[in-house]
């Protein structure tokens, strides 16, 4: 009985200690493909928070047409870490190309709670005076390449723009319509 708790604790840290440097290089990721301007002070924490293992990789694998290549392979490394980490601690059944394709949704599913989580944040700050915080220029620019092509298709209704409401439900069929289904595959490949 014991042994169930502290394997609870120890997935949990794993978890977190994992998913936070993940997320962190992800958020690196998404602002490196959206051009963001990394002189913002938050650009400059996710810069210091994430160099120590991406700079070296970086020496080797450089980026191409814009696209960081390093940090792609950096966070499916580590979530690949993580899975095989969380598997091994649980006694879940493993494969590795089972959890290739787990680590591949878990990505998915991180890329869609950014998004899900910046546009509710961008929502909220619009309430309240613009121009203040830096977080809201990198909001901005983060969500622009979703939000902007609803923009211009869906009208204002009474000055209220709809365009984050249909991301969000757009975001949460991606989610339910490719991203679970792929993590039940990867579960299956991984149990025979």
């Amino acid at each position: 009985m014991g042994w169930y708790y502290l394997q609870n604790a120890v997935v949990f840290l794993i978890d977190t200690a994992f998913g936070f440097y993940i997320l962190a290089l992800m958020l690196r990721f998404l602002l490196g493909l959206v051009r963001a301007d990394f002189r913002n002070p938050f650009a400059q924490m996710l810069l210091r928070t994430t160099s120590g293992l991406l700079l070296p990789l970086r020496r080797i694998i450089p980026g191409s047409f814009g696209f960081d290549w390093a940090n792609f392979l950096l966070m499916f490394v580590l979530q690949f870490m993580q899975n095989t980490l969380v598997a091994g601690i649980i006694g879940e059944p493993y494969s590795v190309v089972g959890t290739v394709v787990q680590s591949i949704a878990a990505l998915l599913s991180i890329l869609i709670r950014v998004f899900v989580f910046s546009i509710f944040l961008e929502i909220a700050m619009s309430w309240f005076q613009t121009g203040q915080n830096p977080l809201e220029a990198l909001l901005y620019r983060l969500n622009y390449p979703l939000l902007n092509p609803l923009r211009k298709r869906l009208p204002l209704v009474s000055g209220i723009d709809f365009s984050p409401m249909v991301a969000l439900v757009v975001l949460e069929l991606f989610s339910l319509l490719l991203v679970l289904p792929l993590q039940d595959f990867g579960k299956f490949l991984s149990t025979g």
